[in-house]
């Protein structure tokens, strides 16, 4: 949709969720092209977009096949065309009533379990809507979350009680969750080499017991940018890639120039003797996603930029509040605090595009350095 109040940056109202769509564009392309070159589909992670304007961009020429982490989520594009998804979180029993709910009306929605009782639940859900269910297996392939161990007990027991339940396996999905702790090219190799290697061992597993097991799934954003061969795998997930963060800068997924997501933030206070910028975009505009602490360089609570994108040199927002924000040049530092009046706009780039994003209703989207807010697009929100 056309702004609504404001044409550009400078005019605004602030706090204000900002989106590059030309680095989201540079960004969807970079790891689409990586995955026809492996062979492998991309169903993208919706779950940090929220957005049918931004699955538009990943999907120019038509819905194609997503994955998403909540029901409103699947609803929601489901409203907009969207019928291949993935519900990438483990199944509840209410949870699996409404999904059948959607199968009912037509959406191929599969889902994620690891356990027995959640293969009954998934059946009986079924029998009660009329529907055939489909399931994933949730392998663990790095102890970072859910999942069945692939040399596990576990593994053929699961099978055996969907297939008992009357659900079919749609194949196995795991995510390598620790690959965010990293931050060599190495590492992340290993773990994306690991990913697969687990996920393909599964899948053989089952394949050698009798189970169908087409899908083989995999994905996190670090792995789906450093893994150098994917044999065996037939579809990769990531989320954050569309937009990157700081979190996936420490990883060294991306640069800076690739952050696609900023909130733009007015200068609302000054306390030169202690060395502040006040803001008045706190955690309720940023959130309180301290994602950066544990990494090699801690960015608080996010970097700040000029109204281009260009960023002060070693200026972070070093503390939140619910409508604060202090602006300090980092510890250990010689650069100067800038020169930044009352109502000059910054604008701050996310430690996690995903929790930063659900703080705000719309995407106010610019184009490269340009500061016209050329269109506003609604996120959805809930459960």
């Amino acid at each position: 949709m056309p702004p609504s109040d404001a044409t550009t940056l400078d005019t605004l109202e602030t706090p204000a969720l900002v989106l590059d769509a030309s680095r989201l564009d540079r960004n969807l392309a970079r790891l689409a092209a990586r995955m026809a070159e492996q062979g492998v589909a991309l169903r993208p992670h919706m779950k940090t977009a929220k957005s049918i304007d931004v699955a538009s961009r990943a999907f120019p020429n038509g819905p194609g096949p997503i994955t998403v982490s909540t029901l409103a989520e699947a609803e929601y594009f489901a409203g907009h065309g969207y019928r291949d998804m993935t519900y990438a979180v483990g199944v509840s029993p209410h949870m699996a009533a409404r999904a059948m709910r959607l199968r009912q009306a037509g959406i191929d929605i599969k889902v994620l379990l690891d356990t027995r009782e959640q293969a009954a639940i998934l059946g009986e859900a079924g029998r009660a809507a009329g529907v055939t269910p489909s399931a994933f297996i949730e392998i663990d392939c790095d102890g970072h979350r859910g999942g069945l161990l692939v040399t596990g007990p576990n593994l053929l027991g699961v099978a055996a009680a969907l297939d008992a339940a009357g659900v079919t396996l749609a194949g196995v999905l795991t995510h390598a969750g620790e690959s965010y702790a990293l931050h060599t090219p190495e590492a992340l190799e290993a773990a994306a080499e690991n990913e697969r290697a687990v996920a393909v061992e599964a899948a053989q597993r089952l394949r050698a017991a009798g189970y169908e097991c087409p899908v083989v799934s995999v994905g996190s954003t670090p792995t789906a940018h450093f893994a150098k061969a994917l044999d065996g795998v037939t579809e990769m997930r990531a989320g954050v890639y569309m937009f990157f963060d700081l979190v996936m800068h420490g990883v060294g997924v991306c640069t800076t120039d690739d952050l696609a997501l900023s909130v733009l933030a007015t200068v609302i206070g000054k306390r030169p003797e202690k060395g502040w910028i006040m803001v008045d975009a706190g955690w309720m505009a940023l959130s309180r996603d301290r994602g950066t602490a544990a990494q090699r360089v801690d960015q608080g609570y996010g970097i700040v930029c000029d109204l281009d994108g260009r960023p002060y040199p070693d200026l972070i927002v070093a503390h939140a509040s619910q409508e604060h924000g202090t602006l300090v040049i980092r510890s250990g530092s010689s650069q100067a605090l800038p020169d930044l009046p009352v109502g000059a706009k910054v604008r701050i780039m996310p430690n996690h595009a995903c929790a930063t994003g659900a703080q705000h209703e719309r995407y106010h989207v610019v184009f490269g350095p340009a500061r016209a807010i050329a269109a506003e697009w609604p996120r959805m929100r809930g459960w």
